[in-house]
């Protein structure tokens, strides 16, 4: 199998515009043309598992090398970085065993194999993380350190992908504040699921970025940072639609008042959103408005 060849360095600067895609579309041939991206530097393509690629990863490996090439080379002249997400809500590595230095291993040669700019971890393993031990933490851990030996920092991105409770003060084994301690420096930036958490959270300004309240207080953005997480490595995640999540939807012009208000704030982390085509180039444009113009 062809790699695509890396003439740069994955390294990006904040702010972070990223869109995931795991979703079939009908007469696609691989990721959508730059153009129909603008407005986004990362485009995430989801999922690899512990059993191999699926959906749009799987689709990455299955266009021929050439237009893989082609596809990298446009993105790459657009300033947007590609990479692929681990894990997902399908696996649940702590709780099924797999060990964290082989998963790395694997995951970091697939990244490789396929000439992405990195990997993102979407670490949802509730049963583990949410357990009152240490085992997720220390899984995260290694297997974070693992993936950037094996991906240098000057070439490969790595990000995590964890939801915003997990950064709360006190939380069960430690929480993504020891993630975060252990091996921060390693990872470039979080982006955080402020969505799916049921009832209202993160549904207005107030609560998203300064006090979230409810069931998980201390789980803001700037609680987050306060709680010791460099600011500008925390990304806003939303769903594009309300479709795409079960609860944490704000349309895209509410979005982008509280990135404004973020901003005036010192916060230059960026958004990102699940999924594409339903956060097209108008939806991000939106969202950036007159704090972040193109």
């Amino acid at each position: 199998m062809d790699l695509v060849e890396r003439k740069t360095a994955a390294v990006q600067a904040a702010p972070h515009w990223v869109t995931y895609t795991d979703r079939w579309i009908s007469g696609e041939n691989g990721p959508p043309a730059a153009s129909a991206l603008k407005g986004f530097n990362v485009y995430i393509l989801s999922f690899l598992l512990i059993s191999g690629p699926a959906d749009q990863a799987v689709e990455w490996t299955l266009i021929d090398a050439a237009t893989r090439s082609s596809v990298k080379s446009a993105y790459a002249a657009a300033g947007i970085k590609m990479l692929v997400s681990a894990f997902g809500s399908t696996d649940a590595p702590t709780s099924t065993g797999a060990d964290p230095v082989k998963t790395a291993n694997t995951m970091a040669a697939w990244v490789k194999q396929w000439g992405l700019d990195g990997i993102d971890v979407d670490y949802e393993d509730f049963n583990a993380f949410n357990g009152g031990t240490t085992s997720a933490v220390n899984w995260l851990i290694s297997f974070t350190t693992q993936l950037r030996a094996q991906l240098p920092a000057s070439q490969y991105i790595i990000t995590h992908a964890p939801v915003a409770p997990w950064f709360e003060k006190g939380y069960s084994g430690g929480g993504y504040l020891a993630v975060d301690a252990a091996v921060g420096s390693l990872i470039d930036w979080y982006n955080i699921q402020f969505y799916n958490q049921g009832g209202t959270m993160y549904t207005t300004c107030d609560n998203l970025l300064n006090t979230s309240g409810g069931s998980f207080p201390g789980s803001s953005l700037f609680e987050i940072a306060a709680n010791g997480v460099s600011l500008n490595k925390l990304v806003i995640g939303k769903p594009a639609v309300a479709g795409d999540a079960s609860t944490g939807y704000v349309p895209p012009a509410t979005l982008a008042s509280c990135v404004s208000q973020a901003k005036a704030k010192g916060w230059n982390g960026g958004v990102m959103t699940w999924e594409y085509p339903d956060d097209d180039a108008a939806w991000i444009s939106t969202v950036r408005g007159s704090a972040f113009p193109e």
